[in-house]
């Protein structure tokens, strides 16, 4: 049973999260709150767990962060999860994610190449000295009075490479408080007509960092494969609301 640690959120069937199937590869649209894969033995429910009770070789050929929702590649033999280690070490899969992102930001084929070192316990710097060579490329879409919806591109993938390139530019994503994002309330964006009782306590429009795993694309076996997936609830809620009060 997967732990209602973040009870607005309903967890789907794993069957549910399918995007794509066939003999070598699953494609899922993750939800947040998931983890991708086992951060302690006999700790939380995670995709990697899950997706191994719906195929025994299942293998996750990448990971996303607990709160990233969006496209996850899982591997269903030995084979293709070889195949796939390979196309992400020679960086030949093309990986888009898109974000909101606090403040309005003109971005344009804008390359962040900072070095990023990993401290351990999920902890990462920009070190120009020690660090790995890291590359993101950040495009605006869409603007709105305070905020931004960003694609973001990254080139190579570091632990927490997008939200601490944002950051870097003074442009941290949404809700993200490792990196000094804030999350967005509806008495924020809508100032007339929002009333709380005063027993009632607020709650952020969207519960996580504001980022998704938006597509994909690849070559496996000599086959072209390109997928997306749709934003979930809080994403869209989140830019709906935006685009009606912060237009």
């Amino acid at each position: 049973m997967i732990p209602q640690e973040q009870n607005h959120f309903k967890y789907p069937k794993f069957q549910d999260l399918i995007i794509h199937e066939d003999d070598n590869l699953i494609v899922i649209n993750k939800p947040p709150f998931i983890p991708s894969l086992d951060a302690r033995e006999g700790g939380e429910v995670n995709i990697l767990r899950l997706a191994k009770k719906y195929h025994p070789d299942a293998q996750v050929c990448h990971r996303l962060d607990k709160d990233t929702s969006g496209i996850l590649l899982i591997a269903k033999n030995p084979e293709t999860y070889r195949l796939m280690s390979i196309e992400f070490e020679k960086r030949r899969v093309d990986k888009i994610y898109h974000a909101i992102i606090d403040g309005t930001h003109v971005f344009e084929n804008l390359l962040v190449d900072l070095p990023i070192l990993n401290q351990g316990n999920k902890n990462v710097t920009i070190d120009r000295y020690n660090g790995k060579p890291s590359e993101t490329i950040f495009n605006s879409l869409k603007f709105f009075k305070h905020y931004t919806l960003v694609e973001c591109k990254p080139i190579t993938g570091r632990m927490h490479q997008i939200r601490i390139h944002l950051a870097t530019q003074h442009a941290a994503i949404v809700g993200d408080s490792m990196y000094r994002g804030k999350p967005v309330y509806l008495s924020q964006i809508k100032k007339r007509g929002y009333t709380l009782s005063k027993d009632q306590q607020e709650q952020p429009i969207m519960k996580r960092f504001a980022l998704h795993s938006k597509s994909v694309k690849f070559v496996l076996d000599g086959k072209e494969y390109s997928f997306e997936a749709e934003y979930p609830k809080d994403f869209a809620t989140l830019l709906k609301q935006l685009e009606k009060f912060d237009a």
